[in-house]
Parts: C-alpha cells; sequence; structure tokens
C-alpha cells in the first residue's frame, strides 16, 4: 500500500479502525501512516486509544497479545511520540502524507530504527512490552 496522498492513509485507518485491513498490508509504513493519522485527528486520543485499536486488530487477523507478542507498549508509544513531533513540527498546511513521506525518509523508516534508542534485550523484556520503558542508549530526540 503506497500513501501518495491524504486519502490513502484516510483509506488505511479505516481498514485499520474496522479491523478489515488485510495483514500483509499492516507494515512498516502503514503502522506509522495509523500514527500519523490518528494524531492529525486527535493526539490525546491517539494516545489513549492507539494501544487497544493495535490489540483488536492483531487479534482480528489470527494475532495474538502476549508477553512474547503481538502488542508491544514500549514500541508504540515511541513510535506516538515520533509521528506526533513529525506533525507538529511540519510547516502550517503540509499534507498529511508528505510528513509521511519525510518521517519515512528518515531514521523512523528503517524497522530497526528504535534500536538507536534501546538495548534488545532492553526492548524485547516483559516489562517493556506491557508498559513504558524509557531508553536505555540515549534520549528520543522528540
Amino acid at each position: 500500500m503506497s500513501f501518495e496522498t491524504d486519502d490513502d492513509i484516510a483509506a488505511l485507518l479505516e481498514g485499520f479502525r474496522s479491523r478489515t485491513l488485510p495483514k500483509g498490508k499492516w507494515t512498516h509504513a502503514a503502522h506509522w501512516a495509523a500514527a500519523l493519522g490518528l494524531i492529525a485527528e486527535d493526539a490525546a486520543a491517539a494516545h489513549r486509544d492507539m494501544p487497544g485499536m493495535i490489540r483488536a486488530y492483531n487479534e482480528s487477523v489470527g494475532g495474538r497479545n502476549t508477553d512474547t507478542e503481538g502488542y508491544h507498549e514500549t514500541i508504540t508509544i515511541a513510535s506516538l511520540k515520533a509521528a506526533e513531533h513529525a506533525w507538529r513540527t511540519a510547516p502550517d498546511g503540509t499534507p498529511l502524507h508528505a510528513v509521511l513521506s519525510d518521517l519515512l525518509a528518515g531514521p523512523c523508516g528503517k524497522p530497526d530504527w528504535i534500536f538507536l534508542y534501546w538495548r534488545q534485550d532492553t526492548l524485547f523484556s516483559v516489562k517493556a512490552r506491557r508498559e513504558w520503558v524509557e531508553p536505555d542508549i540515549c534520549a528520543l530526540p522528540f
């Protein structure tokens, strides 16, 4: 799924919310599109609602949310913080798909971006999956 327009992001969000998005379309870029779309609608609601939305979506495609798979609190919160920073620092009037494109062109566009801030053993701990754990390599820049 490409995100060349804001309508593309809206369509992704609709599929994510309704749990009709095929599992194969829930890519790294789609995670960022969902985070940005929710942040642009209402940042406080995004932080409040996205964890439950991810858990429900995972289950809808046959996944599980356990201590070793599925929803991950620290990664979700870090991603929401990065998405919110990208949205808030973009020039006024920047289309959402352009903010997403810029975000994906930077470090966050790589699936391993999170390891700039957390050691693997910390990030993959049960505690980090269940609750927010502060970065242990360096602080998030946003």
